[in-house]
């Protein structure tokens, strides 16, 4: 899948820009709600990814956009549930994310990209 951190605070993404966080599920591209992080967002400048969100467990890796500069907060309960079920988590700079993804067959994207931070 070819995907491209072009500018802070934009994607491109097979062709189509996104202005916003992202999440891609076997292929399918979908804006991150980050709603039910909102409340851990307190001690953090940004909404941190938590289990609360519709993560994308279908694959057997998830990789993990974490901004441009790579300051997106992860919560602990996401490495643990990725580990209850056996998915490897790879959380690097979106940048480098991208990069990962053009190795990959779209049906097997399970990502989520933060375009800021």
């Amino acid at each position: 899948m070819k995907a491209e951190l072009v500018a802070f605070g934009e994607l491109e993404i097979e062709g189509v820009r996104y202005h916003k966080d992202v999440v891609i599920e076997g292929g399918q591209i979908r804006k991150r709600d980050k709603g039910p992080s909102k409340a851990l967002a307190g001690k953090a400048r940004h909404t941190p990814l938590s289990a609360a969100e519709q993560i994308p467990w279908g694959g057997r890796r998830l990789i993990i956009g974490t901004g441009a500069r790579g300051q997106l907060p992860i919560a602990r309960e996401v490495g643990e549930e990725a580990e209850r079920r056996g998915i490897a988590i790879e959380a690097l700079p979106t940048i480098e994310a991208c990069r990962l993804l053009a190795d990959v067959e779209r049906a097997d994207v399970y990502a989520i990209l933060h375009v800021t931070c």
